[in-house]
Protein backbone atom coordinates (compact mmCIF):
# COMPACT_ATOMS: atom_id res chain seq x y z
CA UNK A 1 0.00 0.00 0.00
CA UNK A 2 1.52 3.28 -1.05
CA UNK A 3 1.79 5.86 1.69
CA UNK A 4 -0.98 8.07 0.46
CA UNK A 5 -3.32 5.18 0.77
CA UNK A 6 -2.60 4.31 4.52
CA UNK A 7 -5.80 4.91 7.11
CA UNK A 8 -4.48 6.83 9.55
CA UNK A 9 -6.31 10.15 10.78
CA UNK A 10 -9.95 10.20 12.31
CA UNK A 11 -12.81 11.86 10.96
CA UNK A 12 -12.15 14.92 14.16
CA UNK A 13 -8.77 15.48 12.32
CA UNK A 14 -10.20 15.47 9.14
CA UNK A 15 -12.31 17.84 10.25
CA UNK A 16 -10.16 20.36 11.71
CA UNK A 17 -8.19 19.98 8.73
CA UNK A 18 -10.92 20.67 6.04
CA UNK A 19 -12.71 22.87 7.78
CA UNK A 20 -15.78 21.57 8.19
CA UNK A 21 -17.78 19.90 11.12
CA UNK A 22 -17.39 16.10 11.29
CA UNK A 23 -21.00 15.55 10.86
CA UNK A 24 -20.69 16.52 7.29
CA UNK A 25 -17.94 14.24 6.68
CA UNK A 26 -20.03 11.55 8.21
CA UNK A 27 -22.94 12.89 5.64
CA UNK A 28 -20.67 12.71 2.54
CA UNK A 29 -18.96 9.29 3.52
CA UNK A 30 -22.79 7.87 3.86
CA UNK A 31 -24.74 9.63 0.88
CA UNK A 32 -21.93 10.12 -1.64
CA UNK A 33 -19.18 7.38 -1.10
CA UNK A 34 -16.61 10.23 -0.60
CA UNK A 35 -14.77 9.49 2.99
CA UNK A 36 -12.56 6.28 4.19
CA UNK A 37 -11.28 4.41 1.33
CA UNK A 38 -10.59 1.82 3.63
CA UNK A 39 -11.99 0.16 6.31
CA UNK A 40 -11.51 -2.99 8.57
CA UNK A 41 -14.39 -4.78 10.72
CA UNK A 42 -14.31 -3.82 14.25
CA UNK A 43 -12.20 -0.57 13.89
CA UNK A 44 -12.57 3.11 13.61
CA UNK A 45 -12.98 4.12 10.25
CA UNK A 46 -9.89 6.37 9.06
CA UNK A 47 -8.90 8.83 6.10
CA UNK A 48 -5.90 8.50 4.47
CA UNK A 49 -4.43 11.02 2.70
CA UNK A 50 -5.31 10.49 -0.73
CA UNK A 51 -9.52 10.62 1.12
CA UNK A 52 -8.29 14.11 2.58
CA UNK A 53 -7.18 15.08 -0.84
CA UNK A 54 -10.48 14.07 -2.37
CA UNK A 55 -12.96 15.82 0.93
CA UNK A 56 -11.07 18.93 0.15
CA UNK A 57 -11.48 18.81 -3.33
CA UNK A 58 -15.05 18.19 -2.84
CA UNK A 59 -15.58 21.24 -0.14
CA UNK A 60 -13.62 23.44 -2.92
CA UNK A 61 -16.23 22.49 -5.57
CA UNK A 62 -19.41 23.30 -3.09
CA UNK A 63 -17.34 26.55 -1.84
CA UNK A 64 -17.82 27.25 -5.65
CA UNK A 65 -21.37 26.82 -6.00
CA UNK A 66 -21.43 23.10 -7.44
CA UNK A 67 -24.36 21.17 -5.56
CA UNK A 68 -22.94 18.42 -3.50
CA UNK A 69 -23.79 15.01 -5.37
CA UNK A 70 -22.15 16.77 -8.90
CA UNK A 71 -18.88 17.52 -6.32
CA UNK A 72 -18.81 14.46 -4.88
CA UNK A 73 -18.61 12.71 -8.13
CA UNK A 74 -16.00 14.94 -9.55
CA UNK A 75 -13.87 14.58 -6.12
CA UNK A 76 -14.73 10.64 -6.69
CA UNK A 77 -13.44 10.31 -10.07
CA UNK A 78 -10.30 12.35 -10.18
CA UNK A 79 -9.09 10.66 -7.09
CA UNK A 80 -7.06 7.45 -7.84
CA UNK A 81 -8.18 4.91 -5.49
CA UNK A 82 -5.83 1.65 -3.75
CA UNK A 83 -5.27 -0.84 -6.73
CA UNK A 84 -7.03 -4.27 -5.61
CA UNK A 85 -8.23 -3.31 -2.08
CA UNK A 86 -9.92 -6.44 -1.71
CA UNK A 87 -10.12 -5.80 1.82
CA UNK A 88 -12.19 -2.79 1.62
CA UNK A 89 -14.40 -4.41 -0.86
CA UNK A 90 -15.49 -7.59 1.90
CA UNK A 91 -16.02 -4.97 4.48
CA UNK A 92 -18.30 -3.72 2.39
CA UNK A 93 -19.74 -6.86 1.35
CA UNK A 94 -19.90 -8.33 4.61
CA UNK A 95 -21.71 -5.30 5.99
CA UNK A 96 -24.09 -5.56 3.05
CA UNK A 97 -23.61 -1.97 2.34
CA UNK A 98 -24.45 -1.50 -1.32
CA UNK A 99 -23.41 2.05 -1.56
CA UNK A 100 -19.91 1.37 -0.80
CA UNK A 101 -19.77 -1.49 -2.77
CA UNK A 102 -20.67 -0.06 -5.85
CA UNK A 103 -18.68 2.93 -5.48
CA UNK A 104 -15.46 0.27 -4.85
CA UNK A 105 -15.92 -1.12 -8.09
CA UNK A 106 -17.16 1.88 -10.61
CA UNK A 107 -13.91 3.33 -9.18
CA UNK A 108 -11.51 0.92 -9.55
CA UNK A 109 -13.12 0.50 -12.78
CA UNK A 110 -12.81 3.75 -14.17
CA UNK A 111 -9.40 3.81 -13.17
CA UNK A 112 -7.73 0.77 -13.72
CA UNK A 113 -10.44 -1.39 -16.09
CA UNK A 114 -12.36 -4.36 -16.00
CA UNK A 115 -9.94 -7.19 -16.10
CA UNK A 116 -8.08 -5.72 -12.84
CA UNK A 117 -11.02 -4.88 -11.27
CA UNK A 118 -12.26 -9.24 -12.16
CA UNK A 119 -8.61 -10.32 -11.09
CA UNK A 120 -7.62 -8.47 -8.51
CA UNK A 121 -10.91 -7.43 -7.06
CA UNK A 122 -13.49 -9.42 -7.47
CA UNK A 123 -12.09 -12.93 -7.68
CA UNK A 124 -10.31 -12.80 -4.83
CA UNK A 125 -13.47 -11.53 -2.46
CA UNK A 126 -15.68 -13.95 -4.22
CA UNK A 127 -13.01 -16.41 -2.75
CA UNK A 128 -13.05 -15.21 0.49
CA UNK A 129 -16.52 -15.38 1.03
CA UNK A 130 -16.72 -19.32 -0.67
CA UNK A 131 -14.21 -19.92 1.37
CA UNK A 132 -15.67 -18.48 4.88
CA UNK A 133 -19.03 -21.02 3.60
CA UNK A 134 -16.84 -23.97 3.87
CA UNK A 135 -15.36 -22.61 7.41
CA UNK A 136 -18.72 -21.99 9.07
CA UNK A 137 -21.66 -21.74 6.86
CA UNK A 138 -23.72 -19.32 5.91
CA UNK A 139 -22.55 -15.96 3.86
CA UNK A 140 -24.88 -16.49 0.94
CA UNK A 141 -26.62 -12.98 1.34
CA UNK A 142 -23.28 -11.56 1.23
CA UNK A 143 -22.61 -13.21 -2.22
CA UNK A 144 -25.52 -12.00 -3.21
CA UNK A 145 -24.87 -8.70 -2.44
CA UNK A 146 -21.70 -8.61 -3.64
CA UNK A 147 -23.02 -10.43 -6.96
CA UNK A 148 -25.10 -7.40 -7.53
CA UNK A 149 -22.97 -4.99 -7.28
CA UNK A 150 -20.42 -6.35 -9.46
CA UNK A 151 -23.49 -6.91 -11.97
CA UNK A 152 -24.12 -3.08 -11.46
CA UNK A 153 -20.83 -1.79 -11.89
CA UNK A 154 -20.36 -3.93 -15.32
CA UNK A 155 -23.44 -2.79 -16.66
CA UNK A 156 -22.37 1.06 -16.36
CA UNK A 157 -19.91 0.23 -19.13
CA UNK A 158 -21.44 1.51 -22.37
CA UNK A 159 -23.02 -0.93 -24.58
CA UNK A 160 -21.27 -0.88 -28.42
CA UNK A 161 -22.77 -2.29 -31.59
CA UNK A 162 -21.44 -5.63 -32.96
CA UNK A 163 -18.67 -6.34 -35.03
CA UNK A 164 -20.30 -7.69 -38.35
CA UNK A 165 -16.94 -9.15 -39.64
CA UNK A 166 -16.53 -11.23 -36.78
CA UNK A 167 -19.71 -11.31 -34.46
CA UNK A 168 -19.82 -12.32 -30.78
CA UNK A 169 -21.91 -14.21 -28.74
CA UNK A 170 -22.32 -14.88 -25.10
CA UNK A 171 -24.45 -17.21 -23.37
CA UNK A 172 -24.34 -19.71 -20.29
CA UNK A 173 -25.28 -23.57 -21.03
CA UNK A 174 -28.82 -24.52 -20.10
CA UNK A 175 -29.51 -24.93 -16.08
CA UNK A 176 -26.25 -22.75 -15.75
CA UNK A 177 -27.36 -19.15 -14.01
CA UNK A 178 -23.89 -17.89 -12.74
CA UNK A 179 -24.13 -15.44 -15.81
CA UNK A 180 -21.40 -12.70 -14.03
CA UNK A 181 -18.28 -13.77 -15.71
CA UNK A 182 -20.09 -13.47 -19.12
CA UNK A 183 -21.11 -9.77 -18.02
CA UNK A 184 -17.22 -9.14 -17.09
CA UNK A 185 -16.46 -10.25 -20.59
CA UNK A 186 -18.83 -8.12 -22.32
CA UNK A 187 -17.54 -5.40 -20.27
CA UNK A 188 -14.02 -5.68 -20.75
CA UNK A 189 -14.79 -6.15 -24.64
CA UNK A 190 -16.80 -2.92 -24.75
CA UNK A 191 -13.47 -0.91 -23.31
CA UNK A 192 -11.50 -2.62 -26.11
CA UNK A 193 -14.24 -1.04 -28.63
CA UNK A 194 -15.82 -4.41 -29.24
CA UNK A 195 -19.38 -5.28 -28.73
CA UNK A 196 -21.07 -8.33 -27.51
CA UNK A 197 -24.41 -10.24 -28.03
CA UNK A 198 -24.64 -11.65 -24.05
CA UNK A 199 -27.76 -13.92 -24.31
CA UNK A 200 -27.49 -14.49 -20.06
CA UNK A 201 -28.10 -17.52 -17.94
CA UNK A 202 -29.79 -20.87 -18.65
CA UNK A 203 -29.98 -20.40 -22.21
CA UNK A 204 -31.34 -22.80 -24.51
CA UNK A 205 -29.61 -25.06 -27.50
CA UNK A 206 -32.35 -23.77 -30.08
CA UNK A 207 -32.15 -19.94 -28.65
CA UNK A 208 -28.17 -20.19 -29.39
CA UNK A 209 -28.43 -21.71 -32.68
CA UNK A 210 -31.17 -19.21 -33.31
CA UNK A 211 -28.70 -16.12 -32.33
CA UNK A 212 -25.72 -17.56 -34.15
CA UNK A 213 -28.19 -18.21 -37.64
CA UNK A 214 -29.20 -14.27 -36.98
CA UNK A 215 -25.59 -12.95 -37.20
CA UNK A 216 -23.10 -13.04 -39.93
CA UNK A 217 -20.12 -15.47 -40.14
CA UNK A 218 -17.62 -15.94 -38.88
CA UNK A 219 -19.19 -16.06 -35.28
CA UNK A 220 -17.51 -16.69 -32.53
CA UNK A 221 -19.14 -17.77 -29.43
CA UNK A 222 -17.77 -18.39 -25.53
CA UNK A 223 -19.95 -20.67 -23.46
CA UNK A 224 -20.20 -21.01 -20.03
CA UNK A 225 -20.27 -23.41 -17.31
CA UNK A 226 -19.60 -23.50 -13.71
CA UNK A 227 -20.29 -27.29 -12.70
CA UNK A 228 -19.86 -30.68 -14.34
CA UNK A 229 -23.99 -30.47 -14.00
CA UNK A 230 -24.76 -27.40 -16.32
CA UNK A 231 -21.85 -28.81 -19.39
CA UNK A 232 -23.62 -29.15 -21.90
CA UNK A 233 -21.60 -31.23 -24.90
CA UNK A 234 -25.07 -30.76 -26.98
CA UNK A 235 -24.96 -27.71 -26.86
CA UNK A 236 -20.99 -27.40 -27.33
CA UNK A 237 -21.65 -29.64 -30.40
CA UNK A 238 -24.48 -27.39 -31.99
CA UNK A 239 -22.51 -24.18 -32.12
CA UNK A 240 -19.40 -25.74 -33.32
CA UNK A 241 -21.29 -26.32 -36.26
CA UNK A 242 -21.41 -22.92 -37.47
CA UNK A 243 -18.68 -20.95 -35.06
CA UNK A 244 -15.52 -21.02 -33.11
CA UNK A 245 -16.30 -22.18 -29.31
CA UNK A 246 -14.74 -21.12 -26.56
CA UNK A 247 -15.36 -22.58 -23.12
CA UNK A 248 -15.10 -20.98 -19.57
CA UNK A 249 -15.41 -21.90 -16.47
CA UNK A 250 -15.22 -25.15 -13.95
CA UNK A 251 -17.46 -27.81 -15.77
CA UNK A 252 -15.51 -28.84 -18.51
CA UNK A 253 -13.53 -31.86 -18.68
CA UNK A 254 -11.26 -33.12 -21.37
CA UNK A 255 -14.14 -34.41 -23.93
CA UNK A 256 -15.24 -30.79 -25.05
CA UNK A 257 -11.80 -29.93 -26.29
CA UNK A 258 -12.53 -31.59 -29.51
CA UNK A 259 -14.74 -29.39 -30.56
CA UNK A 260 -13.92 -26.02 -28.87
CA UNK A 261 -10.72 -24.31 -27.06
CA UNK A 262 -10.53 -23.55 -23.48
CA UNK A 263 -10.14 -19.96 -21.07
CA UNK A 264 -8.66 -20.22 -18.19
CA UNK A 265 -9.21 -16.48 -17.27
CA UNK A 266 -10.63 -12.98 -18.18
CA UNK A 267 -7.70 -11.51 -19.80
CA UNK A 268 -7.40 -15.01 -22.22
CA UNK A 269 -10.93 -14.91 -22.73
CA UNK A 270 -10.47 -11.13 -24.30
CA UNK A 271 -7.90 -11.78 -26.42
CA UNK A 272 -9.63 -14.82 -28.44
CA UNK A 273 -12.62 -13.03 -28.76
CA UNK A 274 -10.47 -9.53 -30.23
CA UNK A 275 -8.76 -11.97 -32.60
CA UNK A 276 -9.11 -11.84 -36.01
CA UNK A 277 -7.19 -14.00 -38.39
Amino acid sequence: MDDADEPRYTVRIVAERVGVPTATLRSWSQRYGVGPSHHRPGRHRLYSDNDIAAVRHMHELIGQGTSARSAARLATETAVPPRGDVASLLSAAFALDLTSLSRLLETHVRHFGVVDTWDLMVRPAFAAIVAEQDEVGGCIDVEHALSWAVSRSLHHTPLVGLDASAPVVLACTPGETHVLPLEALRAALAERGRGALILGADVPVSALTDAIGRVAPPVRVVLWSQTADTADMNMVLAAAADADVLLGGCGWDDRALGAAARVRNLHEAVEWCVFTS
